[in-house]
């Protein structure tokens, strides 16, 4: 079963947590209700493409 997509608002709005306000992965996953993974995931890739 393929996942669900995350809208660009919301992997937005998990970058903005992660580096403008300096949240863990968990804290992220709890305000925005996506898995840790998903902000892992997330997270990582904007890092590899600079930014």
């Amino acid at each position: 079963m393929p996942a669900n997509r995350m809208t660009m608002r919301k992997i937005k709005e998990v970058l903005r947590l992660k580096w403008a306000c300096g949240l863990s992965h968990r804290q992220i996953a709890r305000a925005t209700g996506v898995s840790v993974g998903a902000v892992s995931q997330y997270a990582a890739m904007a890092k590899a493409a600079g930014l």
